[in-house]
């Protein structure tokens, strides 16, 4: 198996059905498999997935722990040689699975890779390529003088808004949105951290995977939609 895809489940059947949908439809030349942990969502989404896509695995989470402790779940019984950590609110275009793999094969340095983040507006979503939140880096975030000079390495260090969003750049930090990393790097760094329920484990993750001597890229060359924060809203 070259991939497994896992994506965590919470009361979003809708954009869910979309996102599966979509790597069926546009993912060819790899042979993947698709997990979904289902946080006990209350709007039938894991009936959905048993009707709809038989062939996808299903994990009914006996819990809600949150986004860590779902994917971990999903990734101690993955056979891919690469796992794919993505949200259900995202729509993958044509190919774009397969050119991450591809750019991985060709980077052996490489720990996790990451692709550029599309909102529904058509804008990027800054946060597929990031820094770490140093001090400096979180209170230029919080004053906004990322956005009054966007351009500048000083300020911008936050969501690295001085950084092309159409260059490949080797970077801190991914989201868990949309984050490849290899089987053997997890068995290295070890998983997600479950102590972190919601936002700030992919933080943590890159921040141990950079630590043990890996390269974290930004390859927009794959395009992914991101349909941001619906889990959240819930």
């Amino acid at each position: 198996m070259d991939l497994s895809i896992i994506i965590v489940s919470y009361n979003v059947a809708e954009l869910l059905r979309g996102c599966i949908r979509s790597i069926y439809e546009n993912t060819k030349k790899i042979e993947f498999e698709i997990w979904v942990v289902d946080n006990q969502s209350a709007d039938n989404s894991a009936e959905m997935v048993e009707k709809e896509f038989p062939q996808v695995h299903l994990i009914r989470n006996n819990i809600n722990g949150g986004f860590s402790q779902a994917n971990n779940l999903a990734i101690m019984q993955a056979t891919g040689e690469y796992i794919l950590i993505l949200n259900p609110d995202t729509i993958v275009t044509p190919n774009a699975l397969e050119k991450v793999i591809e750019f991985y094969v060709n980077h052996s340095d490489a720990g996790a890779v990451g692709c550029k983040l599309i909102k529904a507006d058509g804008t990027l979503d800054i946060a597929c390529k990031r820094g770490f939140p140093t001090v400096w880096n979180s209170l230029c975030k919080v004053l906004k003088l990322n956005k009054v000079f966007p351009k500048s390495k000083f300020t911008g260090g936050y969501n690295l808004t001085y950084l092309d969003e159409n260059e490949t750049h080797s970077i801190d930090c991914l989201v868990g949105a949309f984050m490849m990393l290899r089987r053997d790097v997890i068995e290295a760094v070890g998983m997600l951290d479950e102590k972190f329920f919601m936002y700030g484990e992919d933080i943590d993750w890159c921040y141990r995977i950079k630590s043990s001597g890996y390269t974290i890229y930004y390859y927009p060359e794959a395009v992914i939609y991101h349909l941001k924060g619906e889990s959240s809203k819930k």
